[in-house]
This record gives C-alpha cells, structure tokens and sequence, in this order.
C-alpha cells in the first residue's frame, strides 16, 4: 500500500473555527501527470482563501482505490478530524471521495466527518457556488 503525501503548513495552534485539510485524490495524465493534482491544489487554496480557511495540512492519495477508508491518505483525514485538528475537509468534487459508483461509500465517510464535527467543502466551481457542500 503507498504512502499518502503530507504538506504540513503550520501545526503550532490548535485547531479552531476556519482551520482545514485540503484533500487530493486525482488521476494522473499521460502527457501531464500532475496536471488535475496541481489544478485541484490550486483550486482548494484559493477556496480556503476565499472562505477564510486556514488549510493546516494537503493530504494526497493515489487515484485509483474507490473505497475512501483504504488509501492511506484519507485514513490521515479521519485521524486528524478524530483528534479536533480540523473542522472542515476541502477536496475538488464528492468523486474524489468516492466514485458515483459508489456514491454510498461517500455518504458514510461524509456522515462520519459530520458525526466528529468536521464539514466536507467542494472547490470546483460549480459546487463551491452552492456553498461547497
């Protein structure tokens, strides 16, 4: 199993209103490998900007594994919502929790995240309209 990927931007205050993870579950291209990682990176900072969340920590997993609680990298996302150390996940669209294939994997990890008070935000345009959620 891989490792997830961990940027960790500032851990040094306890996690508060505005503070968020931003998620990246993405395929990569064959002529530009990091092209929709890179695309939804820059699309979750400039989400959490304009909602005036502080994204603590990017957490990335390989695009390919439809069950969310498998990959490593979302195993990171329950722990650190476990601990209180975000109230809210940014990640590019609910496909990259689950696939609509699997639509009711990503309604349990949602409900999870609720039950442990974090919210789950979408960046991509469309979605971040209607609030993200």
């Amino acid at each position: 199993m891989s490792r997830p990927e961990t940027t960790t931007a500032d851990r040094t205050t306890r996690a508060g209103a505005g503070t968020a993870v931003l998620y990246v579950c993405a395929e990569r291209g064959r002529l530009l490998p990091t092209l929709a990682a890179d695309r939804a990176q820059a699309e979750g900072r400039a989400y959490a900007t304009a909602h005036g969340l502080r994204i603590t920590d990017v957490i990335t997993d390989p695009y390919g594994e439809v069950d969310p609680v498998r990959r490593a990298g979302w195993r990171l996302v329950r722990a650190l919502a476990q601990t209180g150390a975000m109230d809210t996940v940014i990640a590019r669209w609910p496909a990259v929790i689950a696939p609509d294939v699997a639509a009711d994997l990503r309604h349990r990890e949602t409900r999870w995240l609720s039950d442990h008070g974090v919210q789950l935000r979408y960046s991509w345009a469309p979605l971040a309209a209607g609030g993200g959620r």
